[in-house]
């Protein structure tokens, strides 16, 4: 069995059939290394899709909040520190550093 093998290896037939089958690996514009980049690509891209369809769902939300005049007024106070003429603003900021 191993003497067929190793008859066929070294014959023309089965050179060919080696050098074509290490170029379509390697060398040719379809190889499996190009595949297998091309498939991190896709599975990075389906990652930042999931991200931003979250990150689109939380903008729908704060949009309805905004909608109305309370939660308008909220978002104003709380993201943009807007105040009334006759308010102060008092910020507070933690030390997250412990001695």
């Amino acid at each position: 069995m191993k003497n067929k093998i190793l008859k066929f290896v070294k014959s023309t037939y089965g050179i060919i059939i080696i050098l074509f089958i290490f170029w379509m690996i390697f060398f040719d514009s379809n190889s499996l290394i190009i595949h297998r980049e091309l498939n991190n690509d896709i599975k990075e891209l389906n990652e930042q899709k999931t991200y931003y369809e979250k990150e689109i769902s939380k903008d729908n939300i704060e949009l309805e909040m905004i909608q109305s005049d309370s939660g308008l007024e909220k978002y104003a106070r709380e993201k943009l520190f807007m105040k009334k003429d006759n308010e102060e603003i008092f910020l507070i900021e933690y030390d997250t550093i412990s001695d």
